[in-house]
Formats: structure tokens, sequence, C-alpha cells
């Protein structure tokens, strides 16, 4: 397969390319504009083992200007688009970069898809487009979807889009519906990320409300199994799916799983609320499970053991 991946430079961008070049089956072009968001020696560490394989190409780019490329003279069967301006918080301070960014890139990338003929296209949505919503898990069918950040409403626009795009032009549309991924190569901003830093160093960390919010944290590598699958549906012109672990783990679990982990006691300044984040989030994975035959299979505790070998190994990406 000839397959497009956007934002093939960052944490699941750069891990779904490990694997789709593993097969030895796959022609991967994967573009990145290496946004400022975080350190770029990070995302160019992320892809240097990619230039050893002879299917890979690698455009540094901004999905806005896709149509104004040399892209547009190439063939693919699928796109995958990973590519946003990330972070919940940082959008409440920026929302019109967000929306240029995250909505006019996506419809930038449609417009590419119809124009080239590309009729599979899987998008990375959020399960921030949930909001506040207390009826958990948390279901695709759900009707009542109340984002409260400027970056998870801008995911949730792209998802219309792309029911437009498939309705009018017989593009594919796949949203997946990702809940808090975390792993090897994870972006130094998020939670685990910086825990897994400040822990190891005898740091204190930050916890923001009394430490009970929750999440459903997903291994990066059970992710990439649920887009690989995305990749091969065909029983229906667009779906949402949601990509999550079905259980949820408190914020102090979490952090006493590192302090575990890293045979560390963790030190703990609590801070307010912060703004644009949810309580809780727990995923509905039946449809995936049914209709993709995905399966998370990698525990809290190991995904994590796994983060903090990698971090060990990484120093220099922390």
């Amino acid at each position: 397969m000839n397959i497009l991946v956007t934002g093939g430079a960052g944490f699941i961008g750069s891990t779904l390319i490990d694997n789709l070049l593993r097969d030895n089956k796959n022609r991967v072009v994967s573009i990145d504009n290496f946004d400022a968001f975080y350190d770029r020696s990070i995302k160019e560490g992320n892809i240097k083992s990619h230039y050893t394989f002879p299917n890979f190409e690698f455009h540094e780019m901004d999905i806005r200007n896709i149509n104004k490329s040399m892209l547009v003279d190439q063939d693919f069967d699928i796109i995958i688009h990973l590519a946003a301006k990330a972070g919940v918080r940082p959008s409440i301070d920026q929302p019109q970069a967000y929306f240029d960014v995250n909505i006019n890139g996506t419809l930038e990338l449609l417009e590419f898809a119809k124009n080239r003929n590309v009729t599979q296209f899987v998008f990375a949505s959020s399960s921030s487009v949930y909001g506040i919503n207390e009826s958990f898990p948390w279901s695709e069918s759900d009707p009542d979807l109340m984002p409260i950040s400027p970056y998870a409403s801008s995911k949730l626009a792209c998802e219309k889009i792309g029911f437009t795009y498939s309705h009018l032009f017989n593009i594919r549309f796949i949203a997946l519906r990702f809940f808090t991924v975390y792993g090897p190569k994870q972006r130094p901003d998020l939670a685990i990320s910086k825990f897994i830093n400040r822990i190891s160093n005898g740091l204190p960390i930050d916890v923001y409300g009394d430490g009970s919010t929750s999440r459903d944290y997903t291994y990066v590598e059970d992710i990439v199994k649920g887009i690989r699958a995305a990749m091969n549906y065909t029983a229906s012109k667009f779906e949402i799916f949601n990509l999550g672990n079905n259980e949820r783990h408190s914020l102090i679990s979490l952090i006493n799983a590192i302090g575990e982990a890293t045979e560390k006691e963790p030190i703990l300044v609590y801070r307010d609320d912060q703004p644009g984040d949810v309580p809780h989030t727990c995923a509905d994975i039946s449809k995936a499970s049914k209709n993709l035959g995905y399966h998370p299979e990698t525990s809290l505790k190991t995904g994590i053991a796994n983060q903090i070998t990698w971090s060990k190994n990484n120093q220099k990406h922390d």
C-alpha cells in the first residue's frame, strides 16, 4: 500500500510508522512541520531509524500547504491523519491557531484526497470531544457531545467535515477517538512523561485538583493496532470508533504506580483544577471490538514500566 501519514514525526505517528515499515510491504510517505510546541530534536530522534528503509519518504511540510506541494503528483491508497496542534490547555489561549491548523488543515487534506482519488481516510480524533459527560463508559452513539476546550471543539468539527466529504465525494472517513495515549516516545508535555521524569529525579510534581480525576489510559502499541485495523475497514463509508483501554485509573493511583515502578516516593504539590480538563474519561470499546477486532492487551503497570525503560535509555528526549 501507498500510505500518507501526517504528523509522522510525533509520538503516535512515528510509532505507527515503525510498525508499518517493519511489514516491509508498505511505501510510507510521512509529513510533519516540526511544530515548536516541543523540541524539534525529539521528533528528529523519533524518525531517525525510518530513513534506513528504502520505502520511506519524509517531507517537512504544513498540512495546510499540501495542495501546493509536490505530493499532488503522487498516488496514495490511504491517508492517516494524525497531525494537529495538540494540547487542551494551550488551546484555550490560542483558539484561533487551533481552529486554523486542525480544521483548515483537515479540510485541505480532504480536498487532497478528493483530488487524488484517495478513498480511505483515517482521522485521529480525541476522547475530549465528549466533554463533561457522566454517562460512563462513553459510547460513540452518545448524542450529547459538549466539548469544553477549543482543541476538543476542533476535533469534533473535523469529524463533521469528514462526514460531509464521505457523503459527497465517496471518501471512507474513519474517526478514531483516542483515550489518553501513553508509552515510549510520549510527548514531554504530557502528564505521564512529566511524572516519570520528575519522580525519577526526586523532583516535586503538580497535582491539579484532589487527585480523584481519572483517565482511561491506553498504551500506544494498542492504539497502533487499532489504527492498522481501521486502515482495512470497508464495511461502511463513515464510522467513529473509540480506542481506549476500557478502564479508569485515578490520578493518584497513576502517580503511585509510577512511584512504585521507579522506586521513588512522589512529592506532590496540589494545585487548583485546570480549565478545559474533564474530570473523568472512560471508553466503551465494544464497537471497535466488534468491527475492528480491537482488543487492548497492555496493562497500565506493564505500559508504565515500558515507558520508564524507554525514558532511561533516551534521557535527552525527556
